[in-house]
């Protein structure tokens, strides 16, 4: 399942469902599928948002004396990363006092 953020501050945003929960359930919604965040409200929700991704942030990886084996390459993208066009789309949306939504595409 894809999930579609829209705000008319912002171009649209497309993200896999588990992603998407994840992130709604981490800006403090249930996560449900269509659902709205009106304008007034965009400031405090990127700012939590912002603070359970900071949160969430991987430690730093511990330095084995082991080389990493000979054709491993870790592609993971990480929860960080995965946040930043929302992240974008919710400053956007509360610089120009927008509401943003989400649905199923």
């Amino acid at each position: 399942m894809l999930i579609i953020f829209k705000s008319d501050a912002y171009a649209d945003i497309t993200m896999f469902g588990d992603v998407a929960h994840r992130l709604l359930r981490m800006m403090g919604h249930s996560g449900t599928v269509p659902g709205a965040i009106l304008a007034e409200d965009v400031p405090a929700v990127l700012d939590r948002l912002k603070r359970s991704i900071e949160h969430e942030k991987p430690r730093a990886p511990e330095t084995d004396d082991e080389p990493e084996a000979e054709g491993s390459n870790d592609q993971t993208v990480s929860l960080t990363h995965r946040a930043l066009p929302l992240i974008e789309l919710l400053t956007a949306a509360a610089k120009k006092q927008s509401n943003v939504m989400w649905e199923k595409m």
